[in-house]
């Protein structure tokens, strides 16, 4: 089988990926990058002169597709029973083809082991959030785009723009939404995180809220009075050009109104029922002083600056 995914802007193919049948075993190939225009049989020409007869099929999409971490290699689709997209292309003659496609979302690992987190966040809760939940999450969206694969292609963060559908959302919504708040929540955390953050970032959380202790007061404040499950955010406000705690509902990212989210805290129950119960003070009260990444968190505020102007201070780049 050969997953190709070539994207044309201007006078560039953007990549290829070949997967060659070798006797029973299945062998990724290499990536290669075009500055040329090259049609489908001289691309063809290529991989025969490179595999032979063993390259079994290729499938050219001709809109841009950004990369994607969320993207993962066919031979992990046994592993997370990733289901296979039917797309269906078009022939010169009228008559249509089905063409197999192993198009999925993958599941992220954290960036610590499932341990290193503990004791303020074991590695069974771990094992049981991301393992299970954080999974199902991903299976289930994939399941949903099997059926229509009219968002084939898109990131995570255009698939839930796009799903939210201006406040209507359509059913791939929760799915997509919920797979990309736990990515950024795992991130949101490090082994020997907590305290306080520095530079730039702390100066402009006093900028924006008086003091430290004011923002973590109204952060703890927004994370104990949500009503239900969600999640609470610190964002930066595009339109305001501040920083600002949000709440969200279920799973609502703060992406689909345009904020550019800094930290987040998952607040659904099974986040922290096996180490601290019913207790969501406690919860809230170790991520903060234990958990928290503020090195992540100033460099997502840099990113930020981007498309903000945020004036003084200035955050300092390495």
């Amino acid at each position: 089988m050969v997953v190709s995914r070539c994207s044309v802007r201007s006078i560039e193919f953007s990549c290829v990926y070949v997967v060659a049948l070798c006797g029973k075993g299945m062998y990724l190939g290499l990536v290669w990058r075009f500055s040329f225009v090259l049609k489908l049989p001289g691309l063809l020409s290529i991989l025969h002169c490179i595999f032979g007869n063993k390259v079994a099929m290729a499938s050219c999409y001709f809109n841009p597709i950004p990369s994607s971490s969320h993207f993962i290699s066919a031979d992990l689709t046994q592993k997370f029973k990733i289901p296979k997209l039917v797309h269906r292309k078009k022939r010169f003659d009228g008559s249509t083809r089905s063409s197999k496609i192993t198009a999925f979302y993958g599941l992220k690992t954290p960036p610590y082991e499932l341990d290193a987190l503990e004791p303020y966040m074991s590695k069974r809760t771990i094992d049981m959030h991301w393992g299970e939940y954080h999974r199902n999450f991903i299976e289930g969206l994939n399941k949903q785009l099997e059926k229509d694969d009219i968002l084939y292609g898109c990131t995570m963060d255009e698939l839930v723009k796009a799903t939210y559908n201006n406040g209507n959302p359509f059913p791939e919504f929760n799915n997509a939404a919920e797979v990309w708040n736990h990515d950024f929540f795992w991130e949101s955390m490090q082994p020997g995180g907590g305290d306080m953050p520095k530079l730039g970032l702390l100066q402009q959380i006093e900028k924006d809220f008086g003091s430290f202790m004011n923002f973590r007061e109204k952060f703890v404040g927004a994370a104990l009075s949500l009503f239900g499950s969600g999640w609470v955010w610190l964002v930066l406000k595009r339109e305001d050009k501040r920083l600002e705690i949000v709440k969200t509902s279920n799973a609502i990212c703060p992406i689909v109104w345009d904020d550019i989210p800094i930290i987040n805290l998952d607040l659904w129950e099974h986040a922290y029922y096996l180490d601290y119960r019913n207790d969501r003070a406690k919860y809230v009260d170790v991520f903060m002083n234990h958990l928290v990444s503020w090195d992540v968190a100033a460099v997502r505020l840099t990113r930020g600056e981007a498309f903000v102007n945020l004036g003084e201070p200035k955050i300092p780049v390495a």
